[in-house]
């Protein structure tokens, strides 16, 4: 247990405690726990290969220099920073024993987890936002869905995620930790933060219920909304051929969001059927955050025609530049 030391709130007469550091307590006696941490690390190594993959494919990809690929370009990119500010930090609180984090830096790594979780959850929503102009409104689609408006929809997008998370981790700054500093977590969760808090939580609790109704519900129900649509065209649509073809634009999108939300939405219905025992909730939600930035550039570059067609076209390309380059330095030599 770490040392605390306490700060008086000069407005009311109340002493808030706060901890110099949280300890981090991750798993209940599992034997070689450390192997499960050591996979975490193969994942993190399999998310940031394809993710820096996809978003190169992108870039160098001048086919895929449209508003909807800037939306996947930022999926990407958020699937990588998500990672990256979560999976480094775990290896290193476990694998190398690091488990006391100070209190500011717990609140830095609270922000950045739950930030890029958020923009992973509304950048699904912006795709599905896009097919759903798309299919909806054929004729409009380019004039509607541009690349201005693209960055203007993923720039209100961070302001939106910057503000919430800053308000919610700020919240914590309100609680008084006069017991334990231990939390029940793999990493600085918000809700095991504010359940050994021993002053009153209710603001917590309710920022808490918010903030699952922003990450999961509200996207997950406008993209209920949008394919409820995207079905009742599609249903309209007489040749069973170009049904086919406007079912295949939607494809990869619809397995993204499978593999966000379902593990998700199942780890919250368990935890309120049973109560879940804390190593089961910290390996279910540790695979729910980690595994679908692994997936996601593995399904785009599977799954998507356009994209494997700009691989093709980019691998000929360098194909052709390697030959020409050897013919160069022939002829130079001769």
């Amino acid at each position: 247990m770490s040392s605390i030391f306490m700060q008086p709130n000069s407005s009311a007469n109340v002493t808030f405690v706060r901890p110099a550091t949280f300890f981090i307590n991750g798993f209940f006696d599992v034997p070689h726990a450390k192997y499960y941490y050591v996979f975490l690390s193969l994942v993190y190594v399999v998310t940031v290969l394809g993710n820096s993959f996809i978003m190169c494919i992108i870039y160098l990809a001048r086919r895929l220099h449209t508003a909807k690929y800037i939306a996947v370009f930022h999926l990407a990119f958020s699937d990588l920073c998500g990672s990256s500010a979560l999976i480094p930090k775990v290896i290193d609180t476990f694998l190398f024993e690091h488990q006391d984090i100070s209190y500011e830096a717990c609140l830095v790594y609270m922000f950045f987890v739950y930030h890029f979780m958020n923009l992973q959850s509304l950048t699904l929503l912006v795709l599905a936002y896009d097919r759903l102009v798309a299919i909806c409104f054929p004729l409009q689609y380019h004039a509607i869905v541009t690349k201005p408006a693209m960055f203007l929809i993923i720039g209100v997008v961070w302001s939106f995620s910057v503000t919430f998370f800053s308000v919610l981790v700020c919240s914590v700054n309100r609680l008084s930790f006069c017991g334990s500093n231990v939390l029940d977590s793999y990493f600085c969760d918000y809700g095991p933060i504010y359940r050994i808090a021993c002053n009153d939580n209710s603001v917590n609790i309710l920022l808490g219920k918010i903030c699952y109704s922003l990450l999961i519900f509200t996207p997950l129900i406008l993209i209920f909304i949008s394919y409820f649509c995207i079905a009742l065209v599609l249903f309209k649509i007489p040749h069973g051929v170009d049904r086919i073809k406007a079912i295949k634009t939607c494809t990869s999108h619809l397995i993204l969001v499978a593999i966000f939300y379902i593990p998700i939405l199942s780890n919250n219905i368990a935890s309120i059927i049973t109560p879940l025992h804390p190593n089961a909730r910290i390996i279910n939600n540790s695979l729910t955050q980690t595994i679908p930035p692994m997936l996601n550039p593995i399904i785009y570059t599977l799954k998507t025609e356009e994209v494997m067609q700009s691989i093709k076209e980019l691998y000929k390309r360098s194909k052709v530049n390697t030959t020409t380059d050897r013919r160069i330095k022939c002829s130079r030599r001769n």
